[in-house]
């Protein structure tokens, strides 16, 4: 496997210098600030992931005042009441994307949610306290119990509300085939355990989060230089 050294010096003459780089590294919340944030947050954000996927994020980003408000700013307590004869109307609400099949989502998110708050006090509470050496398995958690958070779309979800994650991007997945990390399908059971190990190796070298191992992996190969951002 190779070094965490080798990767970080390879981002680094693609960026220019090692201040460009490190301005271009994301850093997660910590444990805490985390902590703080509400299980409305959290669906809102499922829920955007939901719609961006094989979408236009800019289309769903610039309709996403009227998502909030067809589906009362994402309250977890309001939408566990909503009758289900709503869930339709609400999905040909012209205010948003209309799918009504990524509608269907946010009732079954929302359950998730609220049932994981009930055992673990909140639903940040939960995901602060994943350790990040499991992390993949927090995704498999998103996608068995929730509605359309598998694949990459759980991942970037966690990623944007500032939970430690490395995401499986198209940079990310060249550079684990190309070092025979995996040879499989990617989200396969065996290859996000061989992913997992190798983060928590290049973790281990580095004392870095995964967020910025992640991105510095994703800036180390593919067509990024100096200027371009990957994730």
């Amino acid at each position: 496997m190779e070094k965490y050294q080798s990767i970080y010096q390879r981002a680094l003459e693609r960026k220019g210098s090692q201040a460009q780089l490190e301005a271009l590294l994301s850093k997660p919340k910590t444990t805490e600030q985390l902590k703080q944030l509400t299980d409305d947050i959290w669906l809102e954000e499922f829920t955007r992931k939901i719609f961006q996927s094989g979408f236009y994020w800019a289309v769903i980003n610039a309709k996403w005042p009227g998502f909030r408000e067809v589906f009362w700013d994402f309250s977890v307590e309001k939408l566990l009441m909503m009758a289900p004869e709503m869930l339709e109307q609400k999905a040909s609400d012209e205010r948003i994307v209309r799918n009504f099949k990524k509608v269907q989502t946010l009732p079954i998110n929302c359950l998730m949610i609220h049932e994981v708050a009930q055992e673990h006090g909140s639903f940040s509470d939960f995901v602060a306290q994943w350790p990040s050496e499991d992390i993949t398995g927090l995704w498999l958690y998103l996608k068995k119990h929730g509605a359309r958070l598998g694949g990459n779309t759980g991942a970037f979800a966690l990623r944007a509300l500032g939970k430690d994650t490395f995401v499986l991007s198209r940079d990310v997945e060249a550079y684990c085939r190309a070092n025979e990390v995996i040879d499989g399908g990617l989200h396969s059971k065996r290859s996000l355990q061989a992913i997992q190990g190798m983060f928590n190796e290049l973790q281990q070298q580095s004392g870095r989060s995964l967020t910025e191992l992640s991105q510095l992996i994703a800036f180390s190969v593919g067509d990024n230089y100096v200027g371009m951002q990957t994730n």
